[in-house]
């Protein structure tokens, strides 16, 4: 029998010397995992000594704590005294403002029949989704310019459709890596789904095979890959893996061990986020959520005569001394490896690997041809703009910029690999505007994220009918019945904003 321990026993194990959390009433130490955690110390330390449930569910796959845990550190479960405090404590918990407001969101969402716009998905996301989620899945890096420019570069590219050609019958779908994909697009990898749906990636695994197309899974993905890959529609549905290389070999050479024994097909190396990106609306959100219930505070005791303590007044939330600050995306990638290089990671990567290798995150010209020497079969143009659903380096060049780059001044790297983008992609033309310039497909993270978020399941299968409708009028307005059929000579690059700075 296993030992039950008292939330007074586990209270006194508080410090980074000796930390104890509880997570489904179960108690566990991590003493010896907190120098290991991918989000760093901190954030586990915030909960030390007691309940981190509500904290870490939503973030962490099931088989978590039996991966990164040996056994003689799952210490037994909580004493039902001590489960019962949790349950009053729960039950008791006034529901925030912000609470409130999703579940009235939530009950006057509209029918997905409505739904006609991928912007339509993200509007219903953002009012159904909670404040701090919402950061995060929207944040972006500093100012936030190269988020919006990612969408705006997209309007400088117009087509020269062609006439008078049959376009009866048309067939969108094409091959991404040799797998069969009934559109040119896929999901790209991006984070923490659960925290916008109970179910999180799987809603997307299983839309994808409904509908076809390929799904790039996180490396920080929410659900366990053995989940995952259990919930694809069939064995044969293709499944990629983004990899975020960890400064120990043998921890990444797990990693991409697992997903080969799963049946995944690729692996995409994240080359460009190394580090986390300064971004501010996800960092803020704890502040406003604070200041959203110190308002009402005030509000309700204002006719009593008593002054509610103000921040300033109150202690700092401290990790052994430390002011902690982080976001959502803080509890993530604090153990990646800071020197990655191609005369190192590739290479090892290779022996390590049998399965095709896609580097994700390329931003120049320069790599891009570097890529091509280092044999991979594939990049995915990308200034992380859906990964952890920010790009990491405000003012970064939009993806389709690159890819114009690259077909302008290079045009034989796409003879030599497969060429993809992500960012800013928002509608079923921005697809053809890629394919025009070369890209073999395109992907979409938050689209998905925001999409499984407000409907599960079955705004996945929407996002995908959305983007079908689009991509299939848009090929017979330009004239061509395959994907093949899109060629640089459709597309010219203008650029209006000289002419309207001078009126």
């Amino acid at each position: 029998m296993a030992r039950v321990w008292s939330l007074q026993e586990v209270a006194q194990h508080n410090a980074s010397s000796s930390c104890w959390v509880v997570i489904n009433n179960k108690v566990y130490d991590v003493t010896d995992f907190l120098p290991a955690h991918p989000g760093g110390d901190k954030i586990i330390l915030k909960y030390a000594g007691r309940d981190a449930t509500a904290a870490y569910e939503p973030i962490h796959p099931k088989d978590a704590l039996d991966k990164h845990l040996p056994p003689e550190k799952h210490l037994g479960p909580l004493d039902s005294a001590g489960t019962d405090v949790l349950k009053e404590e729960q039950a008791a918990r006034r529901k925030t403002q912000d609470e409130i407001r999703v579940e009235q969101a939530r009950a006057r969402k509209r029918p997905i029949n409505q739904i006609l716009s991928l912007q339509d998905m993200e509007d219903v996301a953002h009012e159904v989704l909670s404040y701090k989620t919402w950061a995060f899945y929207r944040s972006a890096s500093d100012d936030e310019i190269t988020y919006n420019e990612n969408r705006r570069a997209f309007s400088r590219f117009f087509f020269h459709p062609r006439v008078l050609r049959p376009v009866s019958k048309v067939d969108p779908s094409t091959t991404i890596l040799g797998f069969s994909s009934s559109l040119p697009i896929f999901v790209s990898a991006a984070s923490l789904g659960k925290l916008g749906h109970p179910l999180g990636e799987l809603n997307i695994t299983r839309g994808a095979g409904r509908t076809g197309i390929i799904q790039m899974i996180s490396h920080y993905a929410s659900v366990s890959r053995q989940e995952l890959a259990a919930a694809r529609i069939s064995p044969s549905q293709p499944l990629f893996f983004q990899l975020y290389k960890d400064k120990d070999d043998k921890v990444s050479e797990k990693d991409l061990h697992e997903i080969e024994g799963l049946g995944f097909n690729a692996v995409f190396l994240t080359v460009d986020a190394s580090l986390n990106g300064n971004r501010e609306r996800d960092l803020k959100a704890p502040f406003e959520l604070e200041a959203q219930e110190r308002l009402l505070e005030e509000a309700q005791v204002a006719g009593k005569g008593e002054m509610p303590e103000r921040p300033e007044d109150a202690d700092n939330k401290l990790v052994e001394g430390e002011l902690v600050l982080v976001g959502t995306s803080g509890g993530l990638r604090t153990t990646s490896d800071l020197d990655m290089s191609w005369s190192r990671t590739l290479p090892w990567l290779r022996r390590t690997t049998k399965l095709p290798i896609v580097l994700k995150g390329i931003q120049t010209v320069a790599d891009a041809v570097m890529a091509v020497e280092a044999g991979v079969e594939g990049i995915l143009i990308s200034n992380h703009g859906v990964g952890h659903f920010a790009e990491l380096f405000c003012s970064s060049l939009p993806p389709i910029e690159v890819l114009y780059r690259i077909r302008k001044e290079r045009p034989d790297v796409f003879d030599k690999l497969e060429v993809y983008i992500d960012c800013g992609v928002h509608r079923g033309t921005d697809v053809l505007k890629a394919l025009c310039l070369g890209a073999r497909a395109v992907g979409l993270g938050r689209a998905f994220h925001f999409a499984q978020s407000a409907y599960g399941e079955a705004g996945v299968v929407q996002t995908v009918r959305i983007l079908q409708r689009e991509i299939i009028l848009g090929m017979r307005l330009l004239g061509v019945t395959s994907v093949k059929e899109l060629v640089p000579e459709m597309i010219e690059r203008v650029d209006w904003q000289p002419l309207l700075s001078k009126m």
